[in-house]
């Protein structure tokens, strides 16, 4: 086993060894890395094609000559196995590239999105303790170069910015096309199955980012266990259609199903109708994942008529945020297409709709386990099992959910319990028939639009805002969001009454992403509080119920 020397597994929570010992006696860790899987796949049909974009369309060959050549371009550049590098590009066929580049060489990509800016960057980068970036020059009027170049002044072990540059973009001082590092191929000694294949983020985080470690062994079970229950095989075209860094596309089935399948990969730019709709009929895509806001879009779309040929389009998923059974009804009609949906985390279980369950439970549940070996419990506040079919709150333990977070010991006393399972944060119920419905979050978290964010976090930057004394957030409920994010705050002068506009300003200076701005904000002169005299953000919730609206 490659021996990745401290810090790259420092912070690493390994599975139990009789339970490694027996996931690997059962055949769901079956050894193989993600290179292996690509070597395997371009050997066996080296001209089928694998990742496709609208400028791009590489064969298996083609991959995984591309990936070798650039990982032995990054060890010459010095970049080790082990060594974390952040990875923050679109969806563009590079984005393949590069992660099997980094899994060739054994280094450790770290997933952040282009939506992130420099305030949660630099703090990822220094949990991780990164070496090197790789992004883009710029996407969408946005220069990512420059954030680059910000994280890299702010985080001392950050060596190397390197970029995807498109025709005709000027490469920046202190940054390096990612072109220059394309060498001939050589022989690597690469990771072992067991190993650490690439860090992920937890959805949001307060202080030090939680960030998750995946082997190559627990997560390959997860793609494997996900491509067969969404019934990928090799005419499989994926549309990756949400930001491909994050789990769900990537993983449920996502890109690497696709791929573990022997189909095919294809990125769109951006999700709206408008561009998805001429890339599934020009791709011949057959599946493809969104998140609810996205889904009401292109069912909309598809309601209204006069599309482009989506007949190609078998299975549309929804997640990463509660469906409404209202848009579930709609979604397969419109599309001409079989809903399942999908609720699952970065940090392991992942549950489905089956794709020959009825209609009530596609349209009413969130699925259930993909695997029998996944286990499951609903508890109350006390760690005590609810009655079957009442709420609570999900714990879960598996062969691919994690043991702990990355070198956070504090996230783990919360996140995990003393034998090892996982607190969810989820409040769920799950029907006699196996099924999990979905009531929400337990945690003080937003979910908009899929999106998950730290009330504590966001909290963190408007209290430095002078005019604000105190601030809560809260989540309100939004049919098209799944939830707004409101902030309660106390004017630090009540005759300055902070506004919605000034407000979101304040925060987008401060370099936060835009999913986590506040959609209102209400003035309070006091929170509420909890009979031991916390702030009530019950309470708050409350109000919003009952008619107290923000600017």
């Amino acid at each position: 086993m490659l021996d990745l020397t401290e810090p790259a597994l420092a912070g690493f929570t390994p599975w139990p060894a009789d339970l490694a010992d027996r996931y690997r006696a059962q055949n769901l860790w079956t050894g193989e890395t993600f290179g292996e899987v690509l070597a395997a796949r371009a050997a066996a049909a080296p001209d089928r094609i694998a990742v496709l974009d609208t400028a791009n369309s590489w064969s298996y060959a083609e991959l995984h000559h591309r990936a070798r050549s650039l990982a032995a371009g990054l060890a010459r550049l010095g970049i080790t196995p082990g060594d974390r590098v952040l990875v923050q590009l679109p969806n563009r066929a590079e984005f393949v590239e590069v992660i099997f580049a980094l899994f060739e060489l054994g280094a450790l990509p770290v997933f952040c999105l282009p939506a992130h800016r420099a305030a949660e960057l630099v703090p990822i980068a220094e949990a991780a303790a990164a070496t090197a970036v790789i992004t883009c020059r710029t996407h969408q009027r946005f220069d990512y170069a420059a954030l680059a170049a910000t994280v890299r002044e702010n985080v001392p072990s950050l060596r190397h910015v390197l970029l995807v540059l498109d025709e005709g973009q000027e490469l920046p001082e202190g940054a390096r096309d990612i072109a220059e590092f394309r060498d001939e191929p050589v022989e690597l000694p690469g990771p072992s199955a067991g190993d650490v294949a690439f860090l992920q983020l937890s959805g949001g985080s307060t202080g030090i980012p939680k960030l998750i470690a995946r082997t190559h062994d627990d997560y390959l079970y997860s793609v494997r266990r996900s491509a067969e229950i969404c019934e990928l095989d090799s005419d499989t075209v994926y549309l990756a259609t949400l930001p491909v860094a994050h789990n769900f596309p990537m993983s449920s089935p996502g890109i690497l199903g696709a791929l573990w399948a022997g189909g095919a990969v294809a990125m769109t730019p951006d999700p709206t109708p408008a561009t998805a709709f001429p890339l599934i009929e020009r791709f011949g895509v057959t599946i493809t994942g969104l998140v609810p806001p996205v889904a009401r879009l292109w069912t909309e779309r598809a309601e209204a008529g006069d599309t482009p040929d989506l007949s190609s389009l078998r299975i549309l998923q929804v997640g990463g945020a509660r469906c409404q059974d209202e848009l579930a009804r709609r979604i397969g009609p419109a599309l001409g297409v079989t809903l399942q949906q999908v609720f699952g985390m970065a940090e392991g279980l992942v549950c489905y709709t089956r794709l020959d369950d009825p209609i009530d439970v596609v349209v009413s549940t969130q699925g259930r386990p993909m695997s029998e070996f996944d286990q499951i419990a609903v508890v109350d506040d006390n760690g005590v099992e609810v009655v079957p079919g009442e709420q609570g709150n999900l714990i879960t333990q598996g062969p691919y959910t994690i043991r702990g977070y990355y070198d956070n010991p504090e996230a783990d006393a919360r996140s995990f319990t003393a034998d090892g399972w996982y607190r969810t944060g989820d409040i769920v119920s799950i029907r006699p028939d196996g099924n999990l419905v979905v009531a929400g979050r337990a945690g003080d978290w937003v979910n908009r639009g899929g999106e998950k964010v730290s009330a504590e976090e966001l909290e963190a930057h408007l209290l430095e805002h002078p005019g604000i004394r105190d601030a809560v957030i809260v989540g309100t409920p939004d049919p098209v969001l799944g939830q707004r994010i409101c902030a309660f705050v106390q004017p630090a002068d009540p005759e300055q009454r902070p506004t919605l506009t000034a407000v979101r300003k304040f925060v987008r200076e401060r370099g936060v992403a835009a999913w986590k701005m506040p959609d209102a904000v209400v003035v309070i002169e006091e929170f509420p509080e909890t009979g031991v005299g916390k702030t009530s953000r019950k309470e708050l919730r409350q109000l919003l119920t009952e008619g107290v609206h923000g600017n």
